[in-house]
């Protein structure tokens, strides 16, 4: 059966056998899938993922790199789902929001002459975690990964978005997991140098995962993963927090960091609706025990919810939106770049 739009017209696009194509970009690698735009909820028909994460380099996230990943990969999706054409696609990434200006002046023309895209939304990973956790109600979420990045929204053009953190590993993602980990081997090297604030149990964790550590920092330092790789540590400490005061204090502060950002975000008058997605939350009680009571002290009266789905459902609820014009999240030149076709 043929979808209408909103106000009963017909869509062009909501023709059966049509196709949208959502990309999740972060810190641990690429994630690619294709959904029905006529579907009542996007879900993935087939995905693709990458383990390698997207380079950033003097011109921000690097589109070609990007790119060389996600063509042959779409393709390949193409070719497995049947699908004729990409009616619309949406792109998160991590960072876009100010690492984005060589996706955003590359990434149009590029996916419009490969696959003939008319319709694109950039969108940086946190309104993608947003879209897939909430959909399009009003609300705030916390995306947290080997980053953090809390948003929120009323929906409206003028409340527009407001975002806490997200600014990278080295200036912030406090409490996210690049943050517990360094925050771990910080405390496994006050231990081995003999410090104040040291933890004998995480030193034995980073020597365990790592090697000796005093060849840790001419082992990381070069890496251009260096937040995958401090995030790989954050379980450790997990782990470590039930028998080990300092690796619990580092949780009790990540859960603070978290709720602090919650609570900027969280739109006055939305009834509180909070949502938590990503995979530093799947480290259980160590986390969200403290984050429980950050919460009740930093927003009492907020709704905890479920999130429904991952960033990259997000991106797929995006553009099967953006494809049958029923878009309500608001548009932002960094954080929601939207392109259609010319009037």
């Amino acid at each position: 059966m043929a979808d209408h739009g909103p106000h009963g017209g017909h869509h062009p696009l909501d023709r059966p056998g049509r196709y949208v194509l959502g990309i999740d970009s972060g810190g641990s690698g690429l994630r690619i899938a294709v959904a029905r735009a006529d579907a009542p909820e996007a879900r993935p028909l087939a995905t693709y993922t990458s383990d390698e994460p997207v380079r950033t380099g003097r011109n921000g996230i690097d589109a070609e790199h990007l790119l060389s990943q996600l063509t042959p990969a779409a393709e390949e999706l193409q070719q497995e789902t049947g699908a004729d054409r990409f009616s619309a696609v949406c792109v998160g990434a991590a960072g876009m929001g100010t690492l984005g200006q060589d996706l955003r002046a590359r990434l149009p023309a590029a996916l419009a002459t490969a696959f003939g895209v008319r319709h694109l939304a950039l969108a940086t990973d946190a309104v993608t975690a947003y879209a897939g956790a909430l959909g399009q109600r009003p609300g705030a979420v916390v995306a947290a990964g080997t980053g953090m990045v809390a948003v929120g929204t009323d929906l409206t053009a003028a409340g527009g978005w407001r975002r806490a953190d997200g600014w990278g590993h080295l200036l912030g993602d406090c409490g996210g997991g690049a943050w517990i980990g360094r925050a771990g081997l910080d405390a496994a090297m006050r231990a081995y140098d003999g410090r104040p604030d040291g933890s004998d149990t995480l030193l034995a964790r980073a020597e365990a995962v790592f090697g000796p550590v005093a060849g840790l920092p001419g082992a990381l330092y070069p890496r251009t993963d260096r937040p995958a790789v401090l995030a790989s540590f954050a379980p450790e400490v997990a782990r470590c927090a039930a028998e080990d005061a300092v690796a619990a204090g580092i949780l009790r502060a990540a859960a603070g960091h978290i709720a602090d950002a919650a609570a900027a975000v969280c739109p006055p008058g939305t009834g509180g609706t909070v949502a938590f997605t990503g995979g530093l939350f799947r480290m259980g009680e160590p986390l969200l025990a403290p984050l429980r009571d950050a919460l009740a002290e930093r927003l009492p009266e907020a709704h905890r919810t479920p999130a429904a789905g991952s960033p990259l459902d997000g991106a797929l609820t995006i553009a099967a939106a953006l494809a049958r014009d029923r878009l309500l999240l608001p548009a932002d030149a960094k954080l929601l770049q939207i392109t259609r076709p010319a009037e």
